[in-house]
């Protein structure tokens, strides 16, 4: 996808929904993956589009990564924004980051892109450091997957975990099926129901569609 065309594209897909995705990633960040960041850390967002994930969660640094001209205008007052392909960020220090975070990005990328961006976030983490994904599943979520005209490579938990392992990362947290493909999906927009989906790991096995992964960075001799 041409970097011009991301601001469009985005535009059209979040535009309607962009109040209720911001309070959906609050809650998202507060009652779940807060748990997986230390607030003393530094916090990398791999593709952070609109920057709702890296606006709520709380660390000490906050770093958002993503070539969409549109991101440093979201990104929340804190947050530093550097603009640069997922796979080559040169200005973000080898070692500087205790968390990254993606959140349905892989499949927006060819497996070259894939495996060369996992690479740069490995070389970003310091060893020891852990890569959090969300990522939708093509397991539970084939009939839509390719409702999104960007959407390049098919994933699942076991394909994604295989790039993990031969770039670096050692698989310590999976969850297979985790929240919905999308928040155009069979459930309502509401936060109330979003909080006791959350603590109802039940539902998760009934409506999930998108994985949910925790990688660390070994090093690649370990």
């Amino acid at each position: 996808m041409m970097e011009e065309h991301l601001s469009d594209l985005y535009g059209r897909r979040f535009g309607d929904s962009l109040s209720f995705r911001k309070t959906m990633w609050k809650v998202l960040c507060e009652d779940f993956f807060q748990a997986f960041v230390p607030d003393s850390s530094t916090v990398l967002e791999v593709g952070a589009g609109y920057c709702e994930f890296i606006n709520h969660i709380r660390a000490a640094r906050r770093i958002a990564l993503d070539l969409n001209p549109d991101t440093p205008r979201h990104a929340a007052p804190g947050v530093f924004v550097v603009t640069a392909p997922s796979h080559d960020a040169p200005s973000i220090e080898t070692g500087s980051a205790d968390r990254a975070f993606a959140s349905n990005f892989f499949e927006h990328l060819s497996r070259d892109a894939i495996l060369l961006t996992l690479k740069e976030i490995h070389r970003i983490l310091r060893p020891g450091g852990q890569l959090l994904i969300l990522q939708p599943n093509i397991r539970y979520c084939y009939r839509d997957y390719w409702m999104f005209f960007d959407h390049v490579t098919p994933l699942d938990d076991r394909s994604l975990g295989e790039a993990l392992h031969v770039t670096g990362f050692r698989l310590v947290h999976l969850v297979p099926r985790f929240l919905p493909f999308t928040t155009q999906g069979r459930l309502p927009n509401s936060i109330l129901l979003l909080r006791a989906y959350l603590r109802i790991p039940l539902l998760w096995r009934i409506f999930g569609a998108q994985s949910f992964l925790v990688a660390e960075a070994t090093p690649f001799d370990a």
